[in-house]
């Protein structure tokens, strides 16, 4: 029987969610997309992915992983990005579970992308310590040593000569200022060498939309440290988060 779950990838401006077969990291249904409704108020959340969820799985046999742009804590929510401020504090977990009527794990977006990828993306088997980054509107990251995950780590919130990473290097920055790759390269390596003066880490994997022109901006930042692209590209989030609540429902 294969290992399902569903995960659910929670964003600004939208929701995505499908079933995962967690043994392959394969996506086994339709990807599912709705609209995060305006405001980004918990509920309001919680009942588009009771939506979503209901249509892949009426029966509330599969688990369900939601990750989510926030710090997330033994299931509360400590911050809120590019959602309601009512996330901060929120005691996510019992909000999903209660909605969603089955076994729900909450983690942050970054974290849930980064284990799809150690498990079965570029750092599959990957030993010491590894950062994952997702470059979009801000820098997402994950923390992995031996393939653990050391959640919430936040590192795109970096404070290089004064001023905040992602608000420099992320991929919002190039598109913001008018940046060629070239330009933009400069800055992710200033970036990513920090990481490597406070790390000293044994692979950076980058992540993110942006990671599919991976061959535009890689080649141009020099690192002690190898830096190559992430393999599960858009469907990350849900992987990660199918993943991580089918292996928890035993815990």
């Amino acid at each position: 029987m294969a290992k399902r779950a569903i995960g659910i990838d929670v964003g600004g401006t939208g929701i995505k969610a499908a079933i995962v077969d967690t043994k392959s990291g394969e996506l086994i249904s339709d990807r599912l997309r709705m609209e995060t409704p305006a405001g980004g108020e918990p509920e309001d959340i919680a009942m588009v992915v009771r939506e979503i969820v209901d249509r892949l799985s009426p029966k509330p046999t599969l688990a369900a992983g939601v990750c989510f742009p926030a710090v997330v804590r033994h299931g509360f929510t400590q911050s809120a990005a590019n959602v309601s401020e009512e996330w901060i504090g929120l005691n996510a977990h019992s909000l999903f579970e209660e909605f969603l009527g089955r076994h729900v794990h909450v983690l942050n977006d970054a974290d849930a992308a980064g284990v799809a990828e150690m498990k079965f993306g570029a750092g599959k088997g990957a030993k010491g310590l590894t950062i994952m980054t997702t470059l979009g509107t801000g820098i997402g990251s994950a923390l992995f040593y031996n393939g653990v995950l050391i959640p919430n780590s936040e590192l795109g919130h970096l404070e290089i000569n004064g001023v905040g990473a992602e608000k420099e290097a992320a991929f919002s920055a190039m598109e913001r200022e008018g940046l060629d790759f070239t330009q933009w390269a400069e800055r992710l390596e200033r970036y990513y060498r920090t990481l490597e003066s406070l790390f000293s880490p044994d692979l950076i994997i980058v992540g993110g939309g942006i990671s599919k022109s991976h061959k535009e901006f890689l080649p141009l930042i020099d690192l002690k440290t190898p830096i190559v692209p992430a393999k599960t590209k858009n469907a990350a989030g849900i992987i990660g988060a199918a993943s991580i609540a089918y292996r928890s429902q035993d815990n």
